[in-house]
This record gives C-alpha cells, sequence and structure tokens, in this order.
C-alpha cells in the first residue's frame, strides 16, 4: 500500500467502524423500547379501563359489554367501566374510541352495525374499521329473531309469507332504524321470500317493539334477548332465527333458511382497541376474553342471550370485520339503501 493510500483507508475503517457504533445504537433503542413496551404491559393496568358502548342500556350489545367488564374487572384487578355513547347506529362510539390514546385504557365492545354496515353506508365515514383500531377478540354471535304481533294470522315462516303475497303491501314491519342491522335482516327477507312489506324506522329497538306490542306495526326483526320476555308472556309470536342453526336458547324455533332458501344473518359482539395499542397489551386482553368465554357460567349467560361464544384471536378476528364488511354491503346492496 502506497502512502498516498494510508489515509484513504483509514477513513473507510473509521466509517466501518461508525456504521457499526451506529447499528448497535439502535439495536440497544430498539431493546430497550421493547422492554419498557413489555414492561407497561406487564404491569398493565394500573387503572381503571373504560369500556365504550355505542348502544343504549339494556339492550344486547350493552348486556354483552357488562358481562365482559364485570369478567375482565375480576382478571385485570382493574375496574373496567362501560360508557354507552350510544347515537348514528354506534358509530359516535366508534369515532371515540379511534381518537382515543392507544394505551389500552379506552376499548370498546364494537358490533357489526358500526364496524361492518357503517362503511357501506356512509361516504364519509369519521373512521377506518380497518386501519383504525386493533380487533381484539370476537366475543360470540348472535342471531336475531322474527317476531309477530299475535294479531297476525301466521304460526309460521311459510304463513307469513304466503299472508304477506295475499295482500301486498298490507304487513308493516318495523326496525330500529334505517341501515340497521334489523332493518336489513327484515330486508334480505323480503328480497329472498318475494314479498311486497313496508318498512317502518324507529329510533331505536325499545319503541320498536313497544309498537309492535301495541299493534301499530305487525312483524319486527331483533335481537332475541330483547323479546324474549314478550315471547313468554304471548305478547309476541316468535316465527323463526336468522343464524344457520337453530338457536341453543330456543330449540323449538325453526330457523328462517328452513323456509327461505339461502337466508342467513347474524350479528355479533367483539372488543377493539385504537389502533398501535402494543401487542402485549391485545395480547393481555385477548388471553382474558378467551379465558372468559370458556367459563361454565359465561357460556350459560350468552347463550340466554342468545349469543354463542367465540373467543377468537385477534388475526383472525381482523379477518372476520374484513369478510363481514363485503357480505353486509352486499345485503346493503340488495336492501337499495342511499349512501348518507
Amino acid at each position: 500500500m502506497t502512502a498516498e493510500a494510508l489515509p484513504e483507508a483509514h477513513t473507510q475503517q473509521t466509517l466501518k467502524q461508525q456504521c457499526h457504533a451506529h447499528v448497535l445504537i439502535l439495536t440497544l433503542v430498539a431493546a430497550a423500547l421493547g422492554f419498557q413496551s413489555n414492561a407497561r404491559a406487564q404491569a398493565y393496568p394500573t387503572k381503571p379501563i373504560r369500556m365504550l358502548v355505542g348502544y343504549t342500556p339494556g339492550g344486547p350489545t350493552d348486556l354483552a359489554a357488562r358481562l365482559a367488564s364485570q369478567h375482565l374487572s375480576e382478571a385485570l384487578g382493574q375496574q373496567v367501566i362501560v360508557d354507552n355513547r350510544a347515537g348514528a347506529g354506534g358509530t359516535v362510539a366508534a369515532t371515540t374510541l379511534a381518537q382515543s390514546q392507544p394505551d389500552g385504557y379506552t376499548i370498546s365492545l364494537g358490533a357489526n352495525g358500526e364496524m361492518a354496515i357503517a362503511p357501506n353506508l356512509r361516504k364519509q365515514l369519521p373512521y377506518d374499521p380497518l386501519k383504525d383500531f386493533a380487533a381484539v377478540s370476537r366475543i360470540g354471535s348472535a342471531q336475531l329473531v322474527l317476531l309477530v304481533h299475535p294479531g297476525v294470522p301466521a304460526k309460521s315462516v311459510g304463513e307469513l309469507i304466503a299472508a304477506a303475497k295475499a295482500k301486498p303491501g298490507a304487513i308493516n314491519f318495523a326496525s330500529s332504524g334505517t341501515g340497521s342491522t334489523a332493518h336489513l335482516c327484515a330486508e334480505l327477507f323480503k328480497h329472498l321470500a318475494a314479498i311486497d312489506i313496508v318498512h317502518v324506522p324507529y329510533k331505536g329497538a325499545a319503541q320498536a317493539l313497544t309498537d309492535l306490542i301495541g299493534g301499530q306495526v305487525q312483524m319486527l326483526i331483533t335481537g332475541y334477548s330483547a323479546a324474549v320476555p314478550q315471547i313468554k308472556s304471548g305478547k309476541l309470536r316468535a316465527l323463526g332465527v336468522t343464524g344457520a342453526k337453530r338457536l341453543a336458547a330456543a330449540p323449538e324455533l325453526p330457523t328462517i333458511g328452513e323456509t327461505v332458501k339461502g337466508y342467513e344473518a347474524v350479528s355479533w359482539y367483539g372488543i377493539f382497541a385504537p389502533a398501535r395499542t402494543p401487542k402485549p397489551i391485545v395480547d393481555r386482553l385477548y388471553q382474558e376474553l378467551a379465558a372468559m368465554v370458556k367459563r361454565p357460567q359465561v357460556i350459560e349467560r350468552l347463550t340466554t342471550l342468545g349469543i354463542e361464544p367465540e373467543g377468537t384471536p385477534p388475526h383472525v378476528f381482523a379477518g372476520q370485520v374484513k369478510q363481514e364488511i363485503v357480505t353486509w354491503g352486499r345485503i346493503v346492496k340488495i336492501a337499495k339503501v342511499p349512501l348518507e
């Protein structure tokens, strides 16, 4: 090596050493950040957790949330407080969650309404269900039940279809609102059964149920749990459930699909956190929820509510949400609900 080449060789060696040093520093920083993240997750939670619910108290989503909050409170050693932020089909609560800090202290019990239906109904949704949330676990899926007023001369789905075809436009069906799960389930029934029935939207399931009992409307598809007392008292008649198989809590009720080929529609409930919530925290929440839905008392309670326990892991739940957006999109097109 010549004397002139020595400075250049020395410079190259110095640069290599500096690069190695930079890599070592970055590695140590990443390890430290990872350690801090894991330490936070291991300590989590150190204060109460807020669980947002996009619907009013007393409904099936709220009941599922309160069951989950009770068991998470016991498992995590911190109170999980249910915060009802009802409005706009659950999107008010979802928007709040999307804007919350991703630290595990604000989560939500979401449903297909705000996560899978709303993206197909609103041109400018304030959040993206696939980008703004971390899917934690789907607690379970819930069938809805087709109800009629006792004054309707139909004791089966087939007889209801026959009555609707005999007098087109004479049967009014209620829903908890335009574009709601209940509305779309009824529109799918109307389409596949090829009948002419008239939609009467309400601002919530409670008023729709009240008017069905009073005879102002003749038909309603709604959550099974909310209708049980009225079914047992004889105030309303249940004709069938919306899922692919009969309901464990009421095996005597046929599925609508047993009469109307291809009919299937279910609601579902799951826990979400804001996007970028640390994975160890998401995993901790999932582990507790997965354990929760295996407890006999929880299974019994969910079954009573008409909910089939699931407890899916985060990556599976995220895939389900993606598919559900497509599924409900097809039903929205069938219902011809205009975009907002």
